[in-house]
């Protein structure tokens, strides 16, 4: 009988590139060779937060990865199968001693995944090393310490990919095993405008950033159509791990020492801070996957309307700068940050609809979909939190303000582009003998409002004020703060 080779497992998640990996640098220290993973699981397959935009971008990171393994005559198995399946059919062939991945903070099926992968392990004597992704630490109770922790991981030194020779499977060792398993066709569509998945494009964006896009970081921010250009553009990188927030982190820091306009760069430094406290939040509070973090909202009951979701989903709402966001977001998988906040408040404010019903469309065109963000965000932008400001988006406001000439509008709702500039932001303000001479009507041409903004408005600033002196919701604010509170809000503000 052939005894079967000893071999280490990295089982690549949201961690898709090969510096700054730790799961791969941990598994090239051992004395046994290694197998790089990427499994396509049933459970996101079929999991309704996610879409075909999020699968081919996973796709082109790996086939990016596979590029820069050629030197070393290796690839990444990527197959369309269960975990645990997965790992039995490679112990046909191996004999798996130690699993090296990231703790992610995902979904709840992910999270109900590893818990079931870990008593795989156990039962199959195969140790599981997970190492800490982004900062993000799991096990918390409180954020004492976290700020600080998180900066002094973010000062550590990168972690650079150097393999020596034959520490990895070799192809025609992949191929056996390929032949055991359901291969994933890694093949994606051409013709899409959406970024392209990979470590090598990814950087391309952040260099270009980092070398002149950045000047006109805060200028631009809240603008729709400008802000493509002067943000970075890595949130999908980060958030399927082309990048690492550590390498990001570290060359912006670097750049801010010697630019003589630091004010942009340490705006986006911030904003990176900011997003490891909400992924950080949602770690230690999965719940609001569900259910609002605030459970004295858990009272607050609203009317369903599937004609009002339909026409929000659709782009088709009577109101152009929501229409535009959410016709842009649909197409391109990006719309910025306050384009976001507006979609969210629009939904759950003006329509008065629960921001679990927007949950997963938001997920499904957001290329880069992070849960620890999205769902934190989601409940923030509808006022469910307690703690936080409310805002209720107006989108009239904004658009004056943000798209004053309405380039963005022209692009996205085209049916209102020969309009003029006025008409363009409301074209509800037309009357019959200008709707006559644009040869518009409103209702055939583009929707009417599907609401009265002013009344919902009003309706949705009352309930949601009253709902703050509500003592259930004073009780869990309290809860949340103590909870989550850093110990120096001011060093996270701070733009270093």
């Amino acid at each position: 009988m052939t005894t079967k080779e000893t071999i280490n497992v990295v089982w690549l998640k949201r961690d898709l590139r090969l510096q700054d990996n730790e799961a791969i640098t941990n598994a090239l220290k051992s004395n046994k060779r290694t197998l790089l993973l990427y499994v396509f699981e049933n459970i996101l397959l079929n999991d309704s937060h996610y879409s075909d935009r999020h699968f081919n971008f996973i796709k082109e990171s790996i086939r990016d990865i596979n590029n820069q393994l050629q030197p070393h005559n290796t690839k990444v198995l990527a197959i369309n199968s269960d975990i645990t399946s997965a790992f039995n059919t490679v112990q046909e062939l191996y004999k798996i001693d130690t699993v090296f991945s990231h703790t992610e903070t995902g979904i709840l099926v992910t999270y109900n995944r590893d818990k079931e992968f870990n008593r795989y392990c156990r039962n199959n004597f195969i140790r599981w090393k997970e190492t800490k992704n982004n900062g993000v630490e799991r096990g918390l109770v409180n954020r004492d310490n976290w700020f600080e922790n998180w900066e002094d991981y973010m000062s550590q030194n990168l972690e650079v990919f150097e393999p020596s020779h034959n520490q990895f499977l070799n192809l025609e060792e992949i191929a056996s095993l390929e032949s055991l398993l359901s291969v994933t066709d890694l093949t994606t569509p051409i013709d899409v405008s959406f970024q392209k998945g990979g470590t090598t494009t990814g950087w391309k964006y952040a260099n270009s950033f980092f070398e002149d896009r950045y000047k006109d970081y805060m200028f631009n921010i809240s603008k729709p159509e400008n802000s493509r250009t002067s943000c970075s553009r890595i949130s999908p990188y980060i958030a399927w791990g082309n990048l690492s927030i550590r390498q990001v982190f570290q060359k912006g820091k670097a750049l801010k020492a010697k630019s003589k306009d630091k004010r942009h760069i340490g705006a986006f430094l911030s904003r990176l801070r900011w997003q490891a406290h909400f992924i950080q939040k949602f770690e230690m509070e999965h719940t609001m996957e569900h259910a609002s973090v605030n459970k004295g909202y858990h009272k607050l009951k609203k009317r369903i309307s599937k004609n009002y979701q339909t026409a929000w989903k659709e782009g088709q709402t009577g109101f152009p700068l929501v229409d535009a966001s959410m016709r842009c977001l649909i197409e391109t998988g990006y719309v910025n940050f306050r384009m976001r906040a507006m979609l969210a408040s629009f939904f759950t404010h003006i329509l008065w609809q629960p921001w679990q019903a927007a949950t997963t469309h938001l997920s499904q065109q957001f290329l880069d979909f992070e849960p620890g963000v999205h769902f934190p965000q989601l409940q923030m932008q509808a006022g469910e939190t307690g703690i936080n400001n409310l805002r209720i988006y107006n989108p009239t406001t904004n658009s004056l303000k943000y798209d004053a000439d309405a380039t963005f509008i022209k692009k996205w709702v085209p049916e209102l582009a020969h309009l003029d500039i006025p008409f363009i932001h409301e074209p509800y303000l037309m009357t019959p003998m200008e709707s006559a001479f644009y040869n518009f009507e409103l209702g055939r041409d583009y929707p009417k409002p599907i609401v009265d903004i002013k009344i919902n408005r009003k309706k949705a600033s009352d309930i949601l004020w009253n709902m703050k002196k509500d003592p259930d919701v004073i009780r869990e604010s309290f809860r949340i703060l103590k909870r989550h509170t850093i110990n120096d809000r001011n060093r996270m503000l701070r733009s270093d």
